[in-house]
């Protein structure tokens, strides 16, 4: 069986055919759940495109709040994963974030500088480190196939949310595992559906997929009860995004 995967406009890539693909029709994924809007919709996509089954994961690494994680859980078991595994790694002790420092996080960036400069909010190594653990786990499974919700068109600026970070790490899984070193083509591999995709684009998939996203949370600074800040870059990009799209936005906002 060879399967052809869509990992952004205009990009494809396929699976060579083995015997354990002949032995079998199953398309296990994982995908990396941080509770947010983006990611869920990358779990919804990865569900309608046939991945079954689904493992997710999630990171509690030390972030501001526990919101995403608490939302991490209930939209993993919405969409029936096998497995939701929470990793518990500690990017306080480094610092260096609004995330994961006690920084002040910015408010009311104009739009013009959300994707132009790169923001308090990022957290060094971030993404190289999820992804890192997602290919620990991906070659005990023996699941080639990971999703990711980044996106590099409506975002803050982030350097390991751009299309020449995906490739370079998945050029490095395949060298560094023994999977990626004795499977035919590229054993490993990381799908980006969003990347090239607007907000309000992603919005609308997600609408026409019947996410209900009042189960996401995306900001960075919400108050102690849950609400968001609406004011951050993220809640910025998540109301635009709405009202672009024309769908609803059930965020409850400060």
């Amino acid at each position: 069986m060879q399967v052809s995967i869509c990992l952004g406009p205009g990009q494809t890539s396929h699976r060579p055919s083995t015997l354990d693909d002949l032995q079998s029709t199953t398309m296990p994924a994982i995908v990396l759940l941080s509770g947010g809007l983006d990611s869920t919709t990358c779990l919804a996509i990865a569900r309608a495109e046939g991945f079954s089954p689904i493992y997710t994961m999630a990171f509690d690494y030390g972030q501001r709040h526990r919101q995403e994680l608490i939302g991490a859980r209930e939209i993993s078991r919405t969409y029936d994963a096998v497995e939701h595994r929470v990793v518990t790694i500690d990017l306080r002790q480094f610092g260096q974030s609004a995330l994961t420092a006690d920084w002040v996080v910015p408010k009311d960036r104009p739009a013009s500088e959300l994707s132009t400069s790169i923001p308090t909010t990022y957290v060094p190594a971030r993404n190289t480190i999820f992804l890192s653990y997602a290919l620990a786990w991906a070659e005990v499974l023996n699941v080639g196939d990971v999703f990711l919700g980044v996106n590099a068109l409506d975002y803050s600026g982030y350097p390991d949310c751009r299309p020449d970070f995906i490739e370079a790490f998945a050029k490095l899984a395949n060298l560094a595992t023994r999977a990626g070193r004795e499977a035919p083509g590229d054993w490993f591999r990381i799908h980006t559906p969003l990347l090239h995709w607007t907000k309000s684009q992603i919005i609308q998939k997600g609408n026409a997929l019947g996410i209900d996203y009042g189960l996401t949370h995306s900001c960075y600074d919400p108050s102690p009860d849950g609400l968001a800040c609406g004011r951050c870059d993220s809640c910025q990009l998540r109301r635009r995004g709405f009202i672009e799209a024309r769908v609803t936005d059930p965020t409850g906002y400060a």
